[in-house]
């Protein structure tokens, strides 16, 4: 019998087209589905999922792909699918509801609303049979006790509609940004430092970058290295671990245990934007090796598996191929042998391999335990000759998984994931000058000016030549930001005005007077039954610490002061829990970073002011703000009015405050200028 497809097939996300042809009368959030349930008086089962997920995976054979099942969804219940990455939105909402039911969180998320899409009960994964029983003794209560489901989805209503600045006494503001509490943020990190395998205690293990780009900050403000080694350790096991790809580069979302070892292999490009930054910044003040190759080879990653032709980058891989988890990166003993012959031994100790297999079901998930100078050095090779090895084993192993069955793509762009992978390029440009990162970050940037981009208005998504979904406060904050390393890479003036214009459309569709906070949808856009404001910083930084770094350096450049006030008075108002709790509200403290001191401003003007701004860029310097241009002339940046090329040779002013150091022609000069503050 041919499967019918449900009305899913019309949508564009992936992860709604894998239940197209469940029996499940599916609906896609909107309108018409939430119409339905009111003139029915049905309620309402929410699914929220996405591609990547396995444990969806999972429920959808089980559960919504079997007819009998089915039958009961439809019967008693309006169904609604939801990709959490294209509604995050609805996602936060209603998992913000299972938290106050004193559930734990997770996906696949699975609330029932009544039909004015008010929550009163929900779950996470369900085996088939408990399925079943739920949704027939909810469609019983519901048919019973209506009154009561109303009256507690009421509650949670309200519950979902409390300040989040409430939620968390956070009532009064603090602006008092002093370097005491900033010692301490460091002190409560420190006390969750996994000190023999980096990153924080437990498992499983997040990369959480946000944490490690904040602690390069503290280190670069107080020198103590105790920071600059956990970072350094932290990168080094992620690097060596099976979170990292050994073979083709990037990373999977998140490792299981304690070690790195074993991930969860799913390939976010939210993670491997994110990583590529923080290499490329630990670089700069490290000058590792590692580091650098761990940089090129997953931007190599990203342009080869997750580029689009358009120039903008995919969503995600799958865990899962041939409905295997991991089948595509593992490798028995036998396996490498016959790929690489007499390498093979070698190979197997450098990658800790074995016959018996370092993982489930005899396979080995390749990782390392040594830098390549100890492992050299133990095998008596040169460091060249090893590197030539591992370069070889790299090439045939990536050859031997071309073969094989390829993970679920999600294909999907997202906007504010794009701004991340963007972020990325800049970064790694500035801190190693390769062309082609430039060209990567170039290629990006313009797509989403040209699909994502509408008069000053952005879209959250685009397939098949369409964005269809309003642009979330996190498409804003994070493409401006993009945007802002964009002229640091290039000096041309117009990303900063495209900045600048998004900057006011927040302002003027986003932002919150009453708490000086943005929600994380547009006034005018779809209205929820809650409106949310995003102030954790997860496994992406919260789209409120994002926007108050934005409006610092914006307020810089264009020496505008409500910007920069209004940056103050965000962090002002979580201020007090960003020093009890900075492992949740990392990136927020690197704001307050920015505070304890004023943001250095350097002017370049002159015939060489590439190269120049290139030397200065290979420096970590994460308080400072660089504008240059090749000759005088007209600019919209007031740091570069009046500012001359002296002598025709290029100069260089540092200026703190509005008040400005004697202009140099030497970066080592300006460097010397920039570090006395």
């Amino acid at each position: 019998m041919e499967k019918k497809p449900n009305r899913l097939a019309q949508e564009s996300s992936p992860y709604l087209l894998q239940h197209a042809y469940n029996p499940v009368d599916w609906y896609p959030w909107g309108p018409e589905a939430l119409q339905k349930a009111k003139e029915e008086q049905k309620p309402i089962l929410v699914s929220i999922g996405y591609a990547a997920c396995h444990w969806c995976h999972v429920m959808e054979h089980q559960s919504f792909e079997n007819e009998q099942i089915a039958e009961v969804m439809n019967k008693y219940f309006v169904c609604i699918k939801v990709d959490r990455e294209e509604r995050p939105d609805v996602d936060q909402v209603y998992m913000d509801a299972l938290t106050a039911m004193g559930v734990q969180g997770g996906w696949p998320l699975n609330v029932f609303l009544n039909p004015d899409a008010k929550p009163f009960y929900g779950g996470t994964y369900f085996p088939p049979q408990n399925w079943v029983q739920l949704l027939q003794s909810i469609a019983e209560a519901y048919r019973k006790s209506r009154a009561e489901l109303d009256k507690s989805a009421d509650q949670f209503a309200e519950h979902l509609n409390q300040s989040e600045l409430a939620k968390y006494g956070l009532q009064k503001s603090n602006p008092d940004f002093n370097p005491v509490a900033f010692e301490q943020m460091f002190q409560r990190l420190k006390s969750r430092f996994d000190l023999k395998r980096g990153g924080t205690t437990g498992a499983p293990k997040f990369p959480m970058t946000s944490i490690w780009r904040f602690l390069l900050r503290y280190y670069h403000h107080s020198q103590d290295l105790t920071a600059l080694e956990q970072v350094n350790l932290t990168l080094e096991e992620i690097a060596f671990g099976g979170i990292y790809d050994q073979v083709g580069g990037g990373f999977a979302r998140y490792s299981v245990d304690e070690e790195w070892l074993v991930p969860h292999f799913e390939k976010m490009l939210y993670d491997n934007g994110q990583l590529i930054s923080l290499y490329s910044e630990a670089y700069q003040v490290t000058r590792s090796e590692l580091y650098k190759q761990v940089v090129q080879e997953t931007i190599a990653f990203v342009e080869r598996e997750l580029m689009s032709p358009e120039g903008g980058f995919y969503s995600s891989l799958d865990a899962d191929s041939e409905g295997v988890e991991g089948k595509f990166y593992v490798f028995t003993q036998e396996e490498l042998q016959e790929a690489l012959g007499e390498d093979a031994e070698l190979a197997s100790k450098y990658y800790n391999t074995n016959p018996e297999g370092n993982w489930e079901h005899g396979v080995n998930i390749l990782h390392r335990r040594q830098t390549d100078e100890a492992f050299a050095a133990d095998q008596g090779l040169t460091l060249e000759e090893l590197q030539e090895h591992v370069q070889n084993w790299k090439d045939t192993l990536l050859q031997v998984r071309a073969e094989r069955v390829r993970p679920g793509l999600d294909d999907k762009i997202l906007t504010s994931w794009n701004a991340l992978m963007l972020i990325g390029l800049t970064d790694a440009y500035k801190a190693f000058g390769e062309p082609r990162m430039l060209e990567l970050a170039c290629t990006n940037a313009n797509f989403l000016l040209n699909n994502l981009k509408q008069g000053t208005q952005l879209f959250h998504n685009y397939k098949k030549g369409k964005a269809t979904i309003d642009g979330f406060l996190e498409d804003y904050a994070l493409l401006i930001q993009a945007f802002i390393g964009m002229y640091q890479a290039t000096f041309e003036e117009n990303w900063l005005k495209e900045a600048k214009k998004l900057t006011e459309h927040t302002l003027t569709h986003f932002f919150d007077p009453q708490e000086d906070l943005f929600y994380f949808t547009s006034t005018a856009g779809e209205q929820l039954i809650a409106k949310k404001k995003e102030i954790f910083d997860n496994v992406i930084p919260a789209s409120n610490s994002v926007m108050a770094m934005n409006l610092h350096f914006l307020g810089h450049y264009f020496d505008k002061e409500r910007y920069v006030q209004l940056s103050e008075k965000m962090l002002s108002k979580v201020r007090d829990l960003v020093v009890q709790e900075p492992s949740h509200l990392a990136n927020w403290a690197s704001l307050y970073f920015l505070k304890l001191k004023p943001t250095a401003e350097i002017a370049i003007v002159g015939p060489d002011v590439h190269s120049f701004r290139g030397l200065v860029q290979q420096h970590f310097l994460p308080n400072a703000i660089l504008a240059g241009r090749k000759e005088e002339g007209e600019s919209i940046l007031p740091l570069l009015e009046d500012r001359t090329a002296q002598g025709g040779q290029t100069t260089l002013y540092v200026c703190y405050n509005k008040a400005c150091q004697l202009p140099v022609q030497s970066v080592a000069e300006a460097l010397e200028q920039v570090t006395v503050i």
